[in-house]
C-alpha cells in the first residue's frame, strides 16, 4: 500500500473505531496477530483492540480523538495528537469524576496488507491521572524559586569558572 493509502486507514480506524465505537472497524482493520505493545496483557488480534477501546470509551464515553499529524513512510503510520472526553466512567481504579480532561499522544502503527499489525503509543498518563484527580501534582510552578543564579566567576556560589 503507498503511503497514503496507509494515512487513510489511520484516520479512518481513528474516526470509526474510536470515535464513534464502530467495533466492527477494528474486525475490517485490526489483523488476527495484532500486537499492542504498550497495552501488556491484552489478547493479540482485533478482540485485544476492542477491549482497549471499550477501557476508555466506558470511562470516557464522549471520547473525541483528534489526529494532528500523521506521517507515513513504508509500511509505518506515525501520528500525534490528542484526545478529549469526560471522565464519566471508572478508569485505572479512579471512580468517576465529571473532570473534562485533554490528553496527548504519539504512536506508531505497522500496518501490513492494510491492516495494523503492531501499534506503539505513548500518552501523557500521568497528566490524565492528575486531570481526574487521581492524585495532585507534587508542585506547582509557583512553589519554585529561581536565583539568583550564580554567574561565571562567581566564587560565593559555586560559579561556573
Amino acid at each position: 500500500m503507498s503511503a497514503e493509502e496507509n494515512k487513510a486507514v489511520y484516520r479512518r480506524f481513528f474516526e470509526e473505531a474510536l470515535n464513534e465505537g464502530n467495533l466492527q472497524t477494528v474486525e475490517e482493520l485490526v489483523a488476527p496477530d495484532y500486537v499492542n505493545y504498550s497495552f501488556p496483557g491484552v489478547p493479540r488480534g482485533p478482540e485485544g483492540m476492542k477491549q482497549v477501546i471499550s477501557l476508555f470509551r466506558m470511562a470516557f464515553p464522549n471520547i473525541r480523538i483528534t489526529p494532528e499529524q500523521v506521517f507515513s513512510e513504508g509500511d509505518t503510520v506515525i501520528g500525534r495528537g490528542s484526545w478529549e472526553g469526560t471522565h464519566e466512567g471508572a478508569f485505572q481504579g479512579v471512580p468517576p469524576s465529571g473532570a473534562r480532561v485533554k490528553v496527548p499522544y504519539m504512536d506508531i502503527w505497522r500496518i501490513e496488507n492494510g491492516k495494523f499489525a503492531e501499534n506503539w503509543v505513548q500518552m501523557d498518563m500521568l497528566g490524565l491521572m492528575q486531570q481526574v484527580g487521581a492524585f495532585s501534582p507534587p508542585f506547582s510552578p509557583q512553589s519554585f524559586s529561581f536565583g539568583p543564579w550564580p554567574g561565571p566567576g562567581d566564587s560565593e556560589g559555586g560559579g561556573w569558572d
